[in-house]
């Protein structure tokens, strides 16, 4: 049950609303005042507060910094009376998550109140995801805030939960074995290793040895006993790269060790158990490699039981700025050489192109722009010379007006290097505005500073 805890120094409001928010199954705490919200946020783990802007004993706002200095992530919705502009943008750049102006609705409410907890929600996981990450790895090993990589991310948490086989689905270069090395790391087998082979990169000859490992003199050359990967993810996670590309000899005998999780090595007698998960991976639509009988259907059913999909960089433009910024500062750093960003021309070249090779395209661009540059800067004749920007076939008015209002504010923020109030002169727009277009196309400024 989620803990709220709402402020408002008019009791009949509080009493209102607690009414409706029980109603709806949360648990309540109410409070008049700051100090015994403090209290209550001190002795309980509030998933939400709700604070009136203007209190009789302090400011809304100063409750909430002082609320976040315990609870950083405490998501706040902030009602006020007055519905300014100039409060609504104070609030939320100070850290809430939305605001209400009395009167307000009570269904806007709790519409409210449910987006912001399952944003909530899902940012502690990626949050806790990404710390996992960085404690193995060193570096913030996922990057993206698109809707789309939030999904992935979600669905690798869930998947952490269980020990159920996970088939990732993704073009070449999306990073699936990043996927997947995560969600080994969230499990709770992540203190045993980690295996991956690439079913596309070793000969069918060599294959089955790989997996299954052999015993001595089990074939010319077999001067000694060899484990097999299997054994060596022994009550780990054996992650299965292009397993679409897989023999389908090898398919068969694949099945057996799913289904039995034991098998001969090559010239033994005796069987070996494992005890590992199975994580595969694909390029290709494995319904698709079924149909044309490339892929064994009783083995799809086997790995395809938990399905990621990760979606292309060019369904996710927003994520650009990120991951070039991340391998900006990744190789300039390896290069010792003082580069501090792209210039607007070169930031647009990047969003425009197709990236048919995904994120690791992306950083070959970016490592290949630093190692030519002698400037501070990365100018477009650096990023992608062989690619010019090309026709596009015609979109739907909507999509089109959305390309061109996120192009639109990458190059405004951009040029103001993520100045929010020069960035609204120089467009004529409110702040306001331009925060709540920057919110809808989650782009952040602070990416943009130098």
């Amino acid at each position: 049950m989620e803990k709220i805890l709402i402020v408002d120094d008019d009791p009949n409001i509080l009493t209102v609303i607690q009414m409706r928010l029980e109603a709806e199954g949360y648990q309540v705490f109410k409070s008049t005042g700051s100090k015994q919200a403090l209290q209550y946020s001190e002795n309980n783990e509030i998933d939400l507060a709700i604070i009136d802007l203007i209190l009789k004993d302090e400011d809304g706002i100063a409750l909430m910094e002082k609320l976040h200095r315990t609870n950083t992530d405490l998501p706040v919705i902030i009602l006020t009376a007055h519905g300014s502009i100039d409060s609504a943008v104070q609030a939320m750049k100070k850290g809430a998550f939305n605001y209400l102006t009395k009167p307000f609705n009570y269904q806007e409410l709790l519409l409210q109140i449910k987006n912001c907890l399952e944003k909530s929600r899902l940012s502690k996981e990626v949050k806790n995801l990404r710390c996992l990450c960085d404690e193995k790895y060193g570096f913030n090993n996922i990057i993206g805030n698109s809707d789309g990589m939030r999904k992935v991310l979600e669905q690798v948490a869930q998947a952490a939960e269980t020990d159920s086989t996970v088939h990732i689905e993704g073009e070449s270069g999306t990073g699936k074995e990043l996927i997947a090395k995560s969600l080994h790391l969230a499990s709770s087998r992540n203190k045993w290793p980690f295996v991956a082979i690439n079913c596309a990169a070793i000969p069918e000859t060599l294959l089955e040895s790989e997996l299954f490992g052999y015993k001595k003199g089990a074939f010319s050359g077999a001067g000694r006993d060899k484990k097999g990967l299997f054994v060596e993810a022994h009550n780990g996670t054996f992650f299965l790269d292009e397993i679409s590309e897989m023999p389908l000899t090898m398919q068969t005998k694949l099945l057996r060790v799913l289904e039995e999780r034991e098998f001969y090595p090559l010239g033994g007698s005796k069987t070996v158990k494992v005890n590992t998960r199975i994580i595969t991976a694909s390029n290709r639509d494995l319904v698709e490699e079924v149909e044309k009988g490339n892929f064994r259907k009783d083995l799809f059913y086997r790995v395809h039981v938990i399905l990621i999909k990760i979606p292309p960089l060019r369904e996710r433009k927003e994520d650009i700025p990120l991951l070039a910024k991340h391998f900006l500062n990744k190789y300039a750093g390896i290069m010792n050489k003082e580069i501090n960003g792209f210039s607007s021309a070169a930031l647009q070249k990047l969003l425009r192109h197709s990236w048919p090779g995904n994120v690791r395209e992306l950083e070959n661009t970016v490592e290949s722009a630093i190692a030519l540059a002698v400037h501070s800067k990365l100018t477009d004749d650096l990023v992608l010379p062989k690619y010019g920007i090309k026709e596009k076939r015609i979109k739907p008015l909507k999509a089109a007006k959305d390309d061109f209002l996120k192009d639109y504010l990458v190059r405004l923020i951009e040029l103001n290097h993520g100045n929010i109030s020069r960035a609204a002169k120089m467009a004529g727009k409110y702040r306001a505005d331009l925060y709540e277009l920057l919110k809808k196309y989650k782009l952040n400024p602070a990416d943009f500073r130098d």
